[in-house]
């Protein structure tokens, strides 16, 4: 698996063996041209995040720092590597925790954040029970984008808290939303 663009292109990232199942290089970039420049000088939070993907690239891409959660002791062992190896470990933290737990010692640590991704394991509604956890965890900026990735089989709500869906793609059995906050008036 290699890091698609920014200013780690082309860098390859150790697999981890076992349980992930690493995000497609193409739903990765159909995701960051969603993005677009909201990845810039972003805080990152990537939650169940595997090989460390999705946060790696924001980094490539330009985010400012970013904290990758897994609590999968082999996972962890690939996503410390890919951090080391890659020359990251100033601006990216991986966080060896349930991504639940995760939430609640980042929110009393008062971290905030601009993007977060999530990437749970298929099935189990680990999605929807960690976008409920993210709306009330105090955790987000006002601007901040939620990307969700998950099985086209669960589906996930369109609204949930003050979130809402802006976009939902399909790329074979995966599906991606993005939410944003809605403002005081309704809209976007």
């Amino acid at each position: 698996m290699r890091i698609i663009a920014g200013a780690l292109k082309g860098r390859i990232l150790a697999p981890v063996q076992g349980r992930t199942r690493p995000t497609a290089a193409r739903v990765r970039e159909a995701i960051f041209s969603i993005l677009g420049t909201a990845v810039i000088e972003a805080q990152v939070l990537d939650l169940f995040a595997g090989t460390g993907a999705l946060g790696i690239e924001s980094l490539s891409r330009g985010a400012a720092a970013a904290v990758l959660v897994e609590d999968h002791p082999e996972a962890l062992k690939g996503l410390r590597r890919n951090l080391a190896n890659l020359g990251l470990e100033g601006r990216g933290r991986a966080m060896p925790l349930p991504a639940a737990a995760a939430l609640r010692k980042l929110a009393d640590q008062q971290e905030r954040f601009d993007l977060v991704f999530l990437d749970p394991p298929y099935g189990g509604g680990l999605a929807q029970a960690t976008l409920e956890a993210l709306a009330g965890s105090g955790l987000l900026r006002p601007h901040a984008l939620i990307v969700a990735e998950h099985s086209r089989r669960e589906a996930l709500p369109e609204r949930f808290g003050l979130w809402q869906q802006q976009t939902l793609r399909r790329y074979g059995d995966t599906q991606v939303a993005v939410y944003r906050r809605e403002t005081e008036e309704g809209g976007q």
